[in-house]
């Protein structure tokens, strides 16, 4: 079976996008962290303090492997985790001040990754890439506020 045109252009721009994903991430070193605490990190240090079982939910880990990452991150000194004030059975773990700081340092590695990536482009493709990345980044946001079905692919009422 043949694809279609479309098909190979979206398959173009995944790899694009993978590569990019990849070499912005392997950009951060700071902290020496895993690319699961990285990213547990991250999204403590953007969204604030999470139940643990949310966290694992939105990481797309199980409870365990995060409990486990959590008690790493957490001897590092990087997490700490208090009582759900709105449920005395909950915790919720919160990214530390030193936490935050590594959080910080590695979102400015990745930033002066991608800045050096973009600098390296014509004009006219800066432009395209500043105007496409945020553009990209909305349709995300706004496909991540209506379930899907995993199946195939259709949004949910």
């Amino acid at each position: 079976m043949d694809s279609a045109p479309g098909d190979a252009a979206s398959e173009e721009l995944m790899l694009a996008v993978e590569r990019l994903v990849r070499y912005v991430r392997r950009s951060a070193t700071a902290g020496g962290l895993s690319t699961a605490a990285s990213s547990a990190l991250g999204r403590l240090g953007s969204e604030g303090p999470q139940r643990l079982t949310e966290l694992a939910r939105a990481e797309n880990v199980s409870q365990p492997n995060m409990t486990q990452l959590v008690t790493r991150m957490e001897r590092a000194g990087l997490v700490r985790r208090t009582a759900d004030r709105t449920d005395g059975r909950g915790v919720l773990v919160a990214a530390t001040d030193t936490g935050l700081e590594v959080f910080r340092r590695r979102r400015a590695e990745r930033a002066d990754a991608l800045r050096q990536l973009v600098e390296q482009l014509t004009e006219p493709e800066q432009d395209a890439v500043r105007l496409a990345l945020p553009a990209l980044a909305r349709a995300v946001q706004d496909r991540s506020t209506v379930p899907v079905t995993h199946t195939t692919g259709e949004k949910r009422p």
